[in-house]
């Protein structure tokens, strides 16, 4: 099976399963699985941050993020498009009770530094209290410039505010623009880096910052449910993941260019955006359930009936990229 819905779609390699199978556990909660431990002081030094914190998802990550960095009543501005805002829930302000500020996101998925500006609430008892920017990176696959992070986090200073970065794919921003993974972080309070996308570890998300924002977030990791016992296990193929598969970011890269490529010469296809390892393309609205039938039937999934949104990852090979081209370009010669 072809799988373009997500990168999440990736398994376990063999070596990954017995590095999981090998690590020595113990009690995450009570503080004692040496993996575990270990690898969070890892990705601490990686990102240049004081101390890091194991996840089981990144929607834990970034909701436990904004509780710690905020209390209730409080705000924090935040993309229209942006996960943290969309597609985690609402959790910030079921959970937490934190109002999200939303600004609309420019079109390379930035906030404009205007829109950040005239967000922020004056100080005055009918405002909810605005501490927090929240950023994403990559975001719709394309990668915030890292001189507007510096003039966003700057701005965000200016105001008092906090900064939290929802680095769900930042790796692979690391990778398409040759950046040291530190460099990327070093602006942000705290960032939320995500193993179970393109390294393709099963499960697994790390929050990196100083040690007293780790150590509340501890705490509401606790509170949230996401406390967990040999979680060695899954720190393991986390760190196995860290240390083999970041050289593969490219390749996945590469591969979505070469989709794009192809979706463009489609009768009818418009691609919209390629950008790292993510595809977007407009179908014609009237091809797009007879399409995705036709393609199913030859053991490729893509979601056409909602997003449009085409990932490479890397269980997609260069055959399976030339696959998908030509069984789309079978069902035009036949339907169009």
């Amino acid at each position: 099976m072809i799988d373009l819905r997500s990168d999440t779609v990736t398994r376990p390699t063999p070596a990954m399963y017995e590095a999981m199978c090998a690590a020595p556990v113990g009690d995450d909660v009570w503080g004692d699985d040496p993996t575990v431990n270990a690898f969070e002081q890892a990705v601490a030094e990686q990102t240049g941050k004081q101390a890091a914190l194991l996840f089981p998802s990144g929607t834990q990550s970034n909701l436990v993020a904004l509780m710690a960095h905020c209390q209730r009543g409080d705000e924090y501005i935040v993309g229209q498009q942006a996960h943290t805002y969309c597609y985690e829930g609402g959790g910030a302000a079921v959970l937490g009770s934190i109002q999200p500020q939303p600004v609309e996101n420019a079109a390379d998925g930035s906030l404009p530094l205007e829109k950040i500006r005239a967000a922020v609430k004056a100080d005055d008892f009918h405002f909810a209290r605005t501490r927090l920017l929240a950023l994403e990176n990559t975001i719709g696959g394309k990668v915030l410039p890292h001189a507007y992070t510096q003039e966003a986090t700057a701005l965000a200073r200016e105001y008092g505010l906090a900064t939290h970065l929802d680095g769900a794919r930042l790796f692979n921003a690391a990778a398409a623009t040759d950046t040291p993974l530190r460099a990327l972080c070093q602006p942000f309070d705290s960032v939320s880096l995500c193993f179970s996308k393109g390294l393709g570890a099963p499960i697994g998300s790390v929050l990196v910052g100083s040690r007293e924002l780790i150590e509340r977030a501890r705490r509401w990791r606790k509170v949230t449910g996401g406390g967990m016992r040999q979680s060695g296990i899954i720190a393991a193929a986390c760190w196995h993941a860290l240390e083999h598969h970041l050289p593969s970011l490219a390749d996945d890269h590469r591969r979505a260019k070469t989709l794009a490529r192809g979706l463009a010469n489609l009768p009818g296809v418009t691609v919209t955006s390629q950008a790292t390892n993510m595809v977007f393309a407009d179908f014609p609205q009237r091809h797009a359930a007879p399409l995705a039938a036709w393609l199913g039937e030859h053991d490729i999934l893509i979601d056409l009936l909602h997003s449009a949104r085409l990932v490479t990852h890397r269980d997609i090979r260069d055959a399976d990229i030339d696959k998908v081209i030509a069984v789309m370009q079978a069902y035009f010669n036949h339907h169009d």
